[in-house]
């Protein structure tokens, strides 16, 4: 790595200024992408390329115009803004900083407005993603000691944790427990019979069949319903504001559908995107490939009234057969304005349908993390009423509820979700009263 940028321009013996050389600023440059994707920031070799064509165009003889002509290239997400200045002065500010990291991530860093556990782990992700790993003939010499009394709390802390906030390492163990989560699809009665040796129903037929084979001797024989698996469609949102959810609830959508014949997966963002066939692929890490080259609108906005409007147009009736159960993956923030009423109009009918088609909708949103959560969008609102569970899906503890949660499907109806549509339907008409007050008032002026 090079010398850092310095604060100010170089002055020749005229006294006129020149922008200082830097012949490895390209590589410098896309070692700071590498970091950045390692983070978690969505940022490919596009953004590489954009960020070195603002560099050569603004120079590098004020550090604030470096900066901003990064962040306008390689920043995609308002969240993403933080962890990416902690990046930012960390790299460009000591020439040796891949060697002495972790001298470098302690407290000397502050952002204001950011709490102290906030700023933990966004170092943590930036101690994952830059240290290097100790030296081949270190290993030996080290002594690891493992404190098992701290293994529980660890444990418990890692399932209560946001997947937004988890590091690397913690990801992967996310991921590897979600792996072994095998929830049973719920029953449904079949109309078919099955013979049972004590027990259920006097099975007549059978009984005088039996009795041409044995002189006329008539034994009783039983029978019982036939039980199979009710389907399962699941709808999973992959806007800008989801990234981090759809990418891990990816992962539980393919252990379900490994483990499970009648499960139906689509994406949606600005368009619907059936992949049920790449979830079908034994390897995970191949399947997620072929969704990524396969769904073109990832990290967009949202159009969920005009998704859900196809699907129910194009594969209600192929998909929602035998009673199936739907699972709906969205925070619910569509990208249509909340002052649109045909828009939102056509999200309820649409809800409707799709309630009525299935024989139970579960919604899982993310924003249920926060305690002061509160259904103030009109899209939320509009959605609520047309659902039978209302869950959040952002962490393992949650992922754990979901499970348990689809076995009960049809058995119970939420208490919890009783009160949410209950705000719902208040602040739905706080905000139509709003509405016809400033219309009346604006006609009487």
């Amino acid at each position: 790595m090079t010398s850092p940028l310095p604060d100010k321009p170089d002055a020749g013996a005229t006294g006129a200024i020149r922008k200082p050389v830097q012949p490895k600023l390209d590589q410098n440059i896309m070692l700071f992408v590498r970091l950045l994707r390692r983070i978690g920031l969505p940022v490919g070799p596009a953004s590489m390329i954009d960020a070195v064509d603002a560099v050569r165009a603004v120079g590098v003889s004020s550090k604030s115009v470096f900066y901003h002509a990064l962040a306008s290239c390689l920043i995609k997400r308002p969240e993403d803004r933080q962890l990416f200045e902690q990046a930012f002065h960390l790299f460009w500010q000591n020439p040796k900083f891949m060697e002495r990291v972790r001298d470098l991530l302690l407290p000397q860093i502050k952002v204001p407005g950011l709490d102290i556990d906030d700023r933990e782990d966004m170092l943590r992700r930036l101690s994952d993603a830059l240290a290097d790993p100790p030296p081949a003939g270190d290993i030996d010499d080290t002594k690891i000691e493992i404190d098992a009394s701290a293994t529980a709390s660890e444990r418990e802390v890692l399932r209560c944790k946001d997947f937004e906030m988890m590091s690397a390492d913690e990801m992967q163990a996310a991921l590897a427990a979600i792996k072994t989560l095998l929830p049973e699809l719920p029953q449904r009665r079949s109309r078919r019979w099955q013979h049972r040796q004590r027990g259920g129903q006097l099975a007549m037929r059978a009984a005088l069949r039996a009795a041409s084979r044995k002189a006329g001797l008539v034994l009783p024989q039983f029978q019982s319903r036939q039980t199979a698996a009710r389907p399962l469609v699941i709808l999973c949102d992959i806007s800008g504001s989801m990234e981090h959810y759809s990418r891990v609830m990816l992962h539980f959508i393919h252990g379900l559908t490994q483990h499970q014949p009648a499960v139906h997966s689509f994406l949606f963002g600005t368009k619907l995107t059936n992949i049920t066939r790449q979830m079908r692929q034994r390897d995970v890490d191949a399947a997620v490939q072929a969704i990524s080259t396969s769904v073109a609108d990832w990290s967009g906005g949202t159009l969920i009234g005009s998704n859900l409007h196809r699907f129910n147009r194009d594969w209600s009736r192929r998909v929602l057969t035998g009673g199936a159960s739907v699972i709906l993956i969205t925070d619910g923030l569509d990208r249509t304005p909340d002052g649109d009423i045909s828009a939102l109009q056509r999200l309820h009918f649409e809800m409707e349908r799709l309630h009525k088609s299935a024989y139970n909708l579960i919604w899982l949103n993310p924003l249920l993390r926060f305690d002061g959560f509160a259904p103030k969008s009109h899209s939320i609102q509009t959605m609520l009423p047309h659902v039978d569970d209302f869950l959040p899906m952002h962490s393992l503890q949650s992922i754990g509820d979901i499970a348990d949660a689809m076995q009960m499907i049809g058995r119970r109806r939420s208490k919890q979700l009783i009160g949410w549509q209950k705000l719902a339907r208040d602040a739905g008409d706080t905000a139509r009263r709003y509405i016809s007050y400033a219309q009346i008032k604006g006609a009487s002026t």
